[in-house]
């Protein structure tokens, strides 16, 4: 399971963390928060893309420089936290295409719902990121990879901002060959099944819904 887990400890990181748990950061400062860290996350998490060297033209002289090898990638929020990360994906990788999760949670059971699913129509093409910002129990992101999975994707990452050592190994025993990527690592899980110390509802605190 540890081979499969990477967890980012950049200092640029860490410190942006520090001020989404705090209580005081509002809905807008919140936003901008986990669009960086997800930016930084997707410089990381795409390091072993495969690149080929083609022929070009600088300004002074023919060159031979490095372009990703054709590997086709799509983001797949989890409605509807995932989508707060959404734009800083796209923003490092504009070519991708995107699909969504709709998963809710039930109240009594916390188990996860779905109500809506719309992936792009070559996800059998392509290499796919998950994005959650909470790891908690583990239900979501394990039923929403068992639904890409149905498309057979070439291969699946899941990345998420925290994740609690619960959602972790519920993740990693349904579907060992997803890497999970986070920012942290975190205590557990409280006994309404929320991440402690966590950062509270990430859906609530993009949104300002609380």
């Amino acid at each position: 399971m540890e081979n499969q887990v990477t967890v980012f400890d950049h200092p640029l990181i860490q410190h942006k963390l520090t001020f989404m748990r705090d209580k005081n950061t509002g809905s807008k400062l919140f936003r901008e928060l986990v669009s960086e860290v997800s930016m930084l996350m997707c410089y990381e998490a795409t390091r072993d893309l495969p690149l080929k060297e083609v022929e070009i033209e600088t300004p002074m002289a023919s060159t031979t420089s490095k372009v990703i090898a054709g590997r086709k990638l799509a983001f797949v929020p989890i409605l509807r936290a995932g989508c707060g990360m959404l734009d800083a994906m796209l923003s490092m990788v504009p070519a991708a295409k995107v699909g969504h999760i709709g998963l809710y949670r039930d109240e009594t059971t916390h188990q996860p719902v779905e109500y809506y699913k719309k992936l792009p129509s070559d996800i059998s093409e392509r290499d796919v990121f998950v994005l959650d910002p909470m790891l908690a129990t583990g239900g979501s992101a394990v039923d929403a990879i068992s639904i890409i999975k149905q498309s057979k994707p070439r291969s699946i990452k899941f990345l998420c901002i925290l994740a609690a050592p619960e959602g972790i190994r519920a993740l990693t025993s349904a579907h060992p060959d997803v890497q999970v990527y986070c920012a942290a690592k975190d205590e557990g899980l409280d006994k309404n099944c929320y991440i402690l110390p966590g950062l509270g509802d990430a859906g609530d605190r993009i949104f300002g819904t609380k």
